[in-house]
């Protein structure tokens, strides 16, 4: 009895092992995600796959695998329907269970840190738990090759350390954990060793000695082979032992924000000239806490700001929401309060009526929501629903509102340094008398917040509101807005030029500053488009954001602005910004050349010389593979995914970033077509260095030497090469005119169109790329600078 007891324990320690590989797999996945339900159906997966293997054993090795499969769909939906009914995530199994998997990976990789176990975000992981557990215990228990048998459970373990890369601490416990119960389960005899046999005993005396000396040099050559790759791979493995893993998030596209929410400040006026149509539906809970009076913008002692988005992003044409959104669940990150502020608790119930697009109001700073499915920016404390608002819609928001210390207000400094270099830049083409009322207002105002209280109280004297002054707040319509006769529709707007000229007047003074679109209400009942409203707000130090109320008190009659400041006349502009909208382009970063790592010391034989130069020419390969891959899959997604103006923004982006390659990159400060006037520029003084080349050839002319019928022919291609050069740089023009079409009339673009910006793009490219000496034309199609840059439409 005694024996047999022994025995099945034997038979059990290579089972336990490959699930408890398996699970590790789980346990290092389950560091970004929040609790431990994903780390348990991990478990779950592995422990029932392995399982199911034994259980199994004596079926033929064909019925295991649909027995096996069966099984997983059992455990796969009652994870989802788990993971469904902890998020509180309506609708039924089935549909459920189609949308995570038709979304579960990019879902996985776009989700927020800590990422809540949902249904999209579990079943992926669940899914391979279970095939790796079914394909190692098929291997392992069923032929009995051990190692081999490990190589699932490893490759799993090995992704979800990818998965997980630079967003938690290095995972050296579990990495211990997984050596040492691969270690018990190889030290654990198999059925055959632990049967005491010898299989070569009915064998003769000399095949027995062929067979074991055939044994022992396979053992000989195994043992110098992983002597050798710990040596060769060693020091490399230990260098890279306190680098930062790569993150693959960065290789996908988050949710993106659609064209109608990219400037929402444009929808102010038209919200204005109707402002009886219902928006939403509001019912606000306060906890006990700070007096709303501390609020140095607050109107009445009932107001409550409702957010829609924020607009960071100024290129002295437009004002654009500069947010990166990622995949979030019900509980969303807590930002650390400021110092003495004061913290509420506000719950509110939101209802959509008529409001569109995709971004999602809530009062500053979202901390839980439950009822749609949200993608979150940190930076900016806003929310986006990737499918877009529906009339209808029901949600609740649960919100941290905070409230700085008015009294640490007028001593506060403002930050500095390329942490806030984008909400402090100010985009060239600043009119001049913009320019001088600004110094003149921050002259005698030293504090930052007597500054930004000046520019407030300069507008609230001096303007007027309207409810039909037009939509604009580029340069010109500022300038118009603040200096314009007053009699001819100048110094008035809605509050889109008194917040955008805010903005633009603090950055001019020195303070960062940015632009909030949203509504002011009581809190109750219907938000209507007449309570759209935008204000700005400026970043302190330990305080945060502070917003300011640049409007007119009521039954305030302005003062006329040429009492306190006289600017030189201008022109007024027209109603809708002049210039065409073009990509913000990041200034190209520099690519440190990589020196070469020195060559292990003392190593010099000819195997390691050997191993060393074939690993790293396959290392490289692999590098250069992949980076041609994501550049290919990056055009293709560019020119032929999306709505028609994405097609057609993703062309001009591939134009761009050939002139980055080429290395003529173009400022965020240039039109479309000043882009294109560059882009023909490089494109003919290329073609001028490379036709040099062909004329000249070095220091002896070819031409002079051939034959006349040779030099004919080498015109003649000349000739047809600088007529496709020209008609692809004509072409460009082409396109920034769709681009401008884009920028100015969203959704007008057809597919034609876009066909033929794609068309356009590529002969742009393959031209200018052609144009490139032999060695940078190699270059061109793995260099990693477009995949390091921003994926943002332009808009």
């Amino acid at each position: 009895m005694v024996t047999g007891a022994v025995r099945v324990l034997r038979a059990a320690v290579l089972p336990l092992a490959l699930i408890g590989l398996t699970a590790l797999a789980g346990v290092v996945l389950g560091r970004v995600y929040a609790g431990s339900l994903l780390t348990w159906l991990v478990i779950g997966a592995a422990a029932g796959s392995v399982l199911v293997s034994v259980a199994a054993r004596r079926l033929p090795s064909w019925l295991v695998a649909p027995v096996s499969v069966a099984a997983m769909a059992g455990w796969t939906l009652w994870s989802l329907r788990l993971a469904a009914t902890r998020a509180e995530l309506p609708g039924g199994l089935l549909e459920v269970a189609t949308d995570a998997a038709r979304n579960g990976i990019p879902r996985l990789l776009t989700a927020m840190i800590p990422v809540e176990p949902t249904p999209d975000t579990v079943l992926v992981p669940v899914v391979a738990a279970w095939l790796a557990g079914l394909a190692g215990a098929e291997v392992a228990l069923r032929t009995g090759r051990v190692l081999l048998g490990y190589l699932p459970a490893a490759g799993l373990y090995v992704g979800a350390l990818y998965v997980v890369g630079p967003n938690a601490e290095p995972a050296v416990g579990s990495t211990l954990a997984f050596v040492a119960v691969a270690a018990v389960g190889l030290a654990t005899p198999t059925r055959a060793a632990a049967s005491g046999g010898d299989p070569t005993a009915d064998l003769t005396p000399r095949v027995r000695a062929a067979v074991r000396l055939r044994l022992a040099m396979s053992a000989a050559l195994g043992v110098a082979a992983v002597v050798g790759l710990v040596a060769l791979l060693g020091p490399v493995v230990a260098e890279q032992v306190d680098g930062r893993p790569v993150d693959p998030r960065r290789y996908v596209e988050p949710p993106q924000v659609q064209t109608l929410d990219e400037n929402p400040l444009v929808r102010i006026s038209g919200w204005a000239l109707h402002p009886e149509q219902k928006l939403l539906d509001v019912s606000t809970e306060r906890t006990a806490g700070a007096a709303p009076e501390a609020d140095p913008a607050a109107d009445t002692a009932r107001s409550v700001r409702i957010r829609l988005a924020v607009l960071s992003d100024y290129d002295g044409v437009t004002w654009r929401v500069g947010a990166t959104y990622r995949n979030a669940g019900r509980i969303l990150p807590a930002a650390t309060p400021a110092r003495d502020s004061t913290v509420q608790t506000v719950r509110q119930q939101i209802s959509v009526a008529e409001l569109s697009g995709g971004l999602l109001p809530a009062v500053a700073t979202p901390r839980e929501v439950s009822g749609a499915r949200v993608a979150y920016d940190p930076a900016s404390g806003t929310l986006i629903r990737p499918e877009g608002l529906t009339p209808g819609l029901r949600y609740t928001v649960t919100s941290a509102e905070e409230r700085p210390e008015s009294n640490l207000l007028p001593t506060a400094n403002v930050p500095a340094g390329e942490e806030v270099a984008r909400v402090l830049r100010v985009a060239d083409g600043v009119p001049d008398p913009m320019r001088r009322l600004a110094a003149q207002l921050a002259e005698e105002n030293g504090a930052p917040f007597a500054r930004a209280s000046a520019i407030e109280q300069f507008l609230a004297e001096h303007y007027r509101v309207v409810a039909d002054a037009p939509s604009g707040h580029a340069y010109p319509n500022l300038g118009f807005f603040l200096f314009g006769p007053r009699n001819g529709g100048g110094q008035e707007g809605t509050s889109e030029q008194f917040a955008a000229a805010f903005a633009v007047l603090g950055r001019l003074s020195g303070l960062p500053t940015r632009v909030v679109v949203g509504f002011r209400t009581s809190g109750q009942g219907p938000v209507l488009a007449g309570d759209a409203y935008a204000w700005p707000e400026v970043l302190f130090d330990g305080l945060g954001w502070v917003p300011f109320d640049p409007m007119p008190r009521p039954d305030n009659e302005p003062r006329p602005v040429e009492e306190d400041f006289r600017p030189t006349p201008e022109d007024p502009p027209p109603s809708e910004a002049p210039a065409p909208t073009t990509e913000p382009s990041a200034s190209p970063e520099p690519v440190a050349a990589a020196d070469a790592p020195p060559g292990p010391a003392g190593l010099s034989t000819p195997v390691l010389v050997a191993g060393g130069s074939g690993g790293l020419l396959l290392v490289v390969g692999a590098l250069l593979l992949t980076l041609l891959t994501m550049r290919r899959s990056l055009t293709r997604s560019r020119l032929v995914r999306g709505d028609p103006g994405q097609r057609i923004a993703g062309a001009w982006r591939e134009v761009t970033d050939a002139l980055r390659l080429a290395g003529r990159p173009v400022g965020d400060d240039l039109a479309a077509t000043e882009v294109a006037g560059h882009a023909r520029q490089t494109l003919a003084d290329a073609r001028l260095g490379r036709s040099r080349g062909d004329v000249v050839g070095g220091p002896a002319d070819p031409d002079t030497a051939a034959p006349l019928g040779d030099r004919r022919g080498r015109q003649g291609g000349q000739v047809q090469r600088t007529a496709a050069a020209d008609a692809s740089g004509a072409a460009v023009d082409e396109l920034a005119a769709l681009l401008n079409q884009v920028g100015f009339a969203p959704g007008a673009a057809t597919p034609d169109q876009a066909a033929r910006a794609a068309e356009v793009a590529t002969a742009y490219v393959t031209t200018l790329r052609s144009a490139r000496p032999w060695w940078r034309r190699l270059l061109w199609s793995v260099h990693p600078g477009p995949l390091r840059r921003p994926r943002r439409s332009p808009r």
